[in-house]
């Protein structure tokens, strides 16, 4: 997962959420007690807790999971059932015949009454206090919006979502978004691609009043979409996005553009010293000595390797921090991070 934004008009919804922080999120081992189809090619997994380990941790909307999938691969999935239910986790999947196999595993290996592992939740999407919402979602991007337009249901806070699929059969959760609305200060717009072409963000961004919060989760051309018109029509801070994979390269000079050198790596907690090779990344390095490290991705978009940094100055290459993270160097993601000083010391 992502939350990274460029460009004036955007900002990362980024917090700490109860079980972020400089040591990695535990794993514990949660049963599917439900399946059930939300969509064409979307199915929904209730993952319970074993009654003997007590309550899930909690969580907030904009939260997302790492699910360790029978064949050991890792994948996030955003919560987006209800943070009241302590001894439940609800993520909906959606079916990628063109993707890495992940998305398969999870609609035909994982039938009810399977034991899995998940980690987290971590969250990099707070909905933060505003007087009202904007939310755009395309797609499986209406799992982590699904969560927030209940709170903001909870809070009384009014709210619109633009929602747009490639027909309607595959939108997820349309009548409870529609139910929502009827209970509350909301608004839905559905907008099926094969009879309404694509969402008018343009339109919703003039109209939005002073004081809307954006927030949107969708496919890549999408959240590129509203980046482009929130520079050109919203107020600094206003855009909140997350991304479910890298962000598309743009010609903008990055810390990243720069030649890769080699530099050292303190392990507080190992106690040793490493030097990471202008030709290898960080992770692999630490994973020599700390192979329990999380991670996923590899990108620096999912958060799952976010490590604490002691001392020296990181070289953020990831989608995940906010500016302002950043410049505290608190944390990094390790999997694509390297070092602007002579050595890191990081909290492992």
């Amino acid at each position: 997962m992502s939350t990274q934004s460029a460009g004036a008009g955007t900002v990362t919804a980024a917090a700490a959420s109860p079980t972020e922080g400089t040591t990695p999120a535990g794993e514990r081992q949660v049963a599917i007690t439900r399946r059930r189809p939300v969509a064409a090619g979307i199915v929904e997994l209730t993952l319970a807790a074993h009654p003997a380990e007590g309550p899930l941790e909690d969580w907030e909307p904009g939260a997302h999971i790492d699910l360790v999938l029978p064949s050991g691969t890792i994948r996030q999935y955003s919560l987006c059932g209800h943070p009241e239910r302590p001894s439940e986790y609800v993520i909906a999947v959606l079916r990628e015949p063109e993707g890495r196999g992940g998305s398969a595993e999870a609609h035909d290996r994982l039938p009810e009454g399977t034991t899995v592992t998940v980690r987290g939740p971590r969250n990099h999407f707070r909905l933060a206090g505003a007087e009202r919402y904007l939310f755009l979602a395309g797609g499986i991007g209406i799992t982590p919006i699904l969560a927030m337009i209940r709170e903001a249901v909870a809070t009384g806070t009014p709210w619109t979502l633009i929602y747009g699929g490639r027909t309607r059969s595959s939108m997820a959760y349309t009548e409870e978004l529609v139910e929502l609305a009827a209970l509350s200060h909301g608004d839905v717009v559905m907008v099926p691609q094969d009879e309404l072409g694509h969402p008018d963000f343009a339109t919703a961004f003039r109209a939005a009043p002073r004081g809307t919060a954006v927030y949107a989760c969708g496919p890549e051309p999408m959240l590129l979409a509203s980046e482009a018109l929130s520079a050109e029509l919203l107020p600094v801070g206003t855009l909140h996005l997350e991304r479910f994979g890298a962000k598309t390269q743009t010609d903008e000079p990055t810390s990243s553009d720069q030649t890769d050198t080699e530099f050292k790596v303190e392990l507080a907690r190992s106690g040793r010293t490493l030097t990471v090779p202008a030709d290898r990344r960080l992770i692999d390095v630490v994973r020599e000595i700390v192979p329990q490290v999380p991670f996923s991705c590899e990108e620096g978009y999912c958060g799952s390797c976010e490590t604490g940094v002691l001392d020296g100055l990181p070289d953020h290459r990831d989608q995940v921090l906010t500016d302002e993270e950043r410049d505290g160097n608190e944390t990094m993601m390790i999997c694509v991070g390297r070092c602007l000083s002579r050595k890191l010391t990081l909290d492992l």
